[in-house]
């Protein structure tokens, strides 16, 4: 059996294997195709943004990322498609006449599953964040100019720094990290006030780490309800944390390796911030598609080790079509998660938890066939 062994592994990992540069290849060509005029829109403002800047700083990055979202599915469609050739060619019907039983026909399967899917739990927690990190600083000039202004222009934001501190900017460019209108508020237990600084501009000095706020007005509130002002030109302030981590955009988690997302995480939730279901989607994910490799790998099996009437044609067609429902189920329940209908937990598990009954009923029952 370890030779049959061996010839699954490498049947499961040749065919995974090619799968994964076709689709990487063939996808890479059509983006780049796609986003052509964009990058030249980003070369007119900046001629070193051009096509091959961004196939060495930007591509890879991306196929990295869309590898890993998709690694599941990839997974899926790779045994349906080695599995069918197998039982259309009865090497199945040999290897378990020959003594051997389904469950341990099926150890290879599992063994290689496991193998991928330590691999992408590693790299989900601690590569894929670099990656995106090195994607998301050129990915803005890709989008349309709607979602690019999104991202790269200016827009009010606001911070809570504790439940009862707050700052707002009423522009605050993220490309440039400069804003005008700033308000800085601190209250007591009763929601009274107590200090306010505002300034006309602000601007992060990276070198310092601190924000230099420029013709600012201090407002300090004493217990007898008298007021003591004061202004000047300019004043340093350090607030604790970087503008992208006080006025976080959705591409944050992303860029955060685990550890440091957790302590992100716990920070926002200190500071009373309930608007983290984005950033808890991204951490939750990271563990449960890797769980998933396993469980589409044996649903795979399950569907495709009996020789049926036509063949692999109709195995492919129905891999395929569960492989939507799967990828659409996640993308629908991360929106579901974010408008706060359900815990991001739940969200980024019930495909799995879903999908285990029946692949479990599937598989007993080809076991006992």
């Amino acid at each position: 059996m370890k030779i049959v062994d061996r010839y699954i592994v490498r049947k499961y990992l040749g065919t995974f294997s090619f799968m994964l540069i076709l689709l990487s290849i063939v996808v890479l060509v059509i983006d780049v195709q796609q986003k052509i005029p964009r990058i030249e829109n980003a070369t007119a403002i900046d001629p070193k943004l051009n096509l091959t800047y961004f196939l060495i700083h930007f591509y890879p990055f991306w196929i990295i990322n869309l590898v890993v979202t998709f690694l599941a599915i990839l997974v899926f469609i790779s045994v349906i498609y080695f599995t069918s050739r197998m039982a259309n060619n009865t090497e199945i019907v040999a290897i378990i006449s020959s003594g051997a039983s389904f469950h341990r026909f099926a150890k290879p399967y599992l063994l290689t599953s496991l193998f991928i899917a330590l691999i992408s739990l590693t790299v989900n927690h601690l590569v894929l964040p670099w990656a995106n990190m090195k994607k998301n600083e050129l990915e803005a000039y890709t989008y349309n100019a709607a979602k690019k202004d999104k991202i790269l222009g200016t827009a009010p934001v606001s911070a809570q720094l504790s439940q009862t501190e707050y700052i707002f900017v009423n522009s605050w460019n993220k490309k440039d990290n400069r804003g005008y209108g700033f308000a800085y508020q601190k209250f007591d237990k009763n929601r009274k006030l107590l200090y306010e600084l505002k300034s006309n501009d602000v601007l992060w000095d990276v070198k310092k780490k601190q924000f230099v706020l420029n013709n600012y007005m201090e407002k300090t509130i004493h217990k007898n309800d008298t007021q003591k002002l004061a202004n000047g030109y300019e004043i340093r302030k350090n607030y604790g944390q970087a503008p992208e981590e006080l006025f976080p955009n959705q591409l944050l988690g992303q860029n955060k390796p685990t550890p440091e997302l957790l302590d992100f995480i716990n920070r926002e939730k200190q500071k009373g911030n309930s608007n983290l279901n984005s950033h808890l989607n991204e951490l939750h994910q990271r563990t449960s598609m890797p769980v998933a490799i396993v469980l589409l790998t044996f649903l795979a099996l399950s569907l495709a080790s009996q020789k049926k009437r036509g063949g692999l044609g109709i195995n492919l067609a129905i891999g395929i079509s569960l492989a939507f429902v799967f990828v659409f189920s996640f993308e629908a329940l991360k929106v579901v998660s974010e408008n706060k209908a359900i815990s991001p937990a739940l969200a980024m598990w019930l495909p799995n938890i879903a999908f285990f009954p029946v692949t479990l009923y599937l598989y007993l029952k080809r076991a006992n066939q």
